[in-house]
């Protein structure tokens, strides 16, 4: 039977994605192919998924006056205080939170791995945006199952690019330039923190949808 998302944050899978936890600020830029700080300028950079804050932490000390760095993790087990002044974090889920600003770029490096409304993030975070703000995040569509556990495939990747996201299957990351408040033609079932190991060879959560007629 599939998880509510509440139920899946106890998940072992979840806690235990060590994966996130301690990357450096150089990770930034290998896993999602951007220069953060340049993105960020002088505006505000949000990061879905934080682990530990460490390299926001190493950011915020070279952001000019004025920038901000907001973090969101569902476990608050973030670097020791003190810390600079631009940067904010948050315990709390990312399928729950939601910012009082807009964000001039928001990342999620391999958090959505272990997600379970993973559309409803990334639609959500869509929104999030400034005019021309950045969103990037490490995505598997294979995550992306329908109730038969079947994966939702390439009418998937259609839906996303025709909402205005791009996708990268290389590389695997999905994008947007610019706020847009969007709906998919999916309906959030629950997870299954079961699925196993997924391409980066740690477990990994599968997210249940169905998918609406014709599209709508």
């Amino acid at each position: 039977m599939p998880l509510d998302d509440p139920t899946l944050e106890r998940s072992p899978v979840v806690a235990n994605c060590e994966m996130n936890r301690e990357r450096t600020l150089s990770a930034y830029s290998r896993e999602l192919g951007i220069a953060p700080l340049a993105e960020t300028g002088s505006g505000r950079w949000l990061d879905l998924c934080c682990g530990s804050a460490r390299a926001l932490t190493e950011a915020a000390l070279a952001l000019p006056v004025g920038a901000e760095i907001v973090g969101v993790d569902l476990v608050d087990h973030f670097v020791p205080a003190p810390r600079p002044s631009a940067l904010r974090l948050i315990t709390a889920s990312v399928t729950a939170w939601t910012p009082d600003t807009a964000f001039d770029l928001i990342t999620c490096v391999h958090g959505l791995h272990y997600v379970g409304d993973k559309l409803a993030v990334l639609t959500n975070a869509a929104s999030w945006l400034t005019e021309n703000g950045l969103l990037i995040a490490n995505f598997d569509p294979q995550s992306i199952r329908h109730p038969d556990g079947t994966p939702a495939g390439r009418r998937l990747t259609t839906a996303l690019r025709q909402a205005g996201f791009t996708y990268d299957p290389r590389r695997r990351l999905i994008s947007r330039r610019g706020q847009k408040r969007i709906t998919l033609p999916y309906t959030y079932l629950g997870a299954d923190d079961q699925a196993g190991p997924n391409y980066t060879g740690q477990p990994a959560v599968n997210s249940l949808y169905n998918p609406h007629p014709n599209g709508t």
